[in-house]
């Protein structure tokens, strides 16, 4: 895979409106330039779905792929990236004192109604020439 070495990947949803803003807010928040991306749609994220024999039917999350080749999901993947973004939005780690699965089910909630709350694209997410050698496929 064309990772760059030493970034962190994050596997988005290309058509989520919920999900585009988060990365156009993580990309204005990343001032050590830790991030690259790539849409859940695109030949990278395939590669990794298939590498970690994910069912991509039950795929309704972030995915936050490390330079130690460890894969993250749901809150987890979200609390470690807010971790790695500056002060004030790395406090929100302090989240992970609590159980996962009761993170996970706020996730799941919010997953789940996010197309009917905040939309859906017809297409995936097109960066600006500037950010696009942030962006794999």
């Amino acid at each position: 895979m064309n990772i760059p070495k030493y970034k962190y990947l994050i596997l988005f949803d290309g058509v989520c409106n919920l999900c585009n803003s988060s990365v156009q807010f993580i990309l204005k928040y990343d001032k050590k330039n830790q991030f690259v991306f790539t849409s859940l749609q695109g030949k990278t994220a395939e590669k990794i779905i298939d590498n970690f024999n994910i069912e991509t039917s039950k795929i309704d999350s972030i995915l936050l792929f490390t330079p130690e080749e460890n894969l993250f999901y749901k809150s987890t993947a979200a609390l470690k990236i807010a971790y790695r973004l500056k002060f004030p939005i790395s406090l929100l780690s302090i989240f992970f004192i609590l159980p996962r699965f009761i993170r996970d089910i706020v996730y799941d909630f919010i997953a789940k109604n996010r197309y009917k709350w905040f939309g859906k694209r017809e297409s995936c997410y097109v960066p600006t020439p500037e950010l696009s050698a942030k962006f794999l496929d």
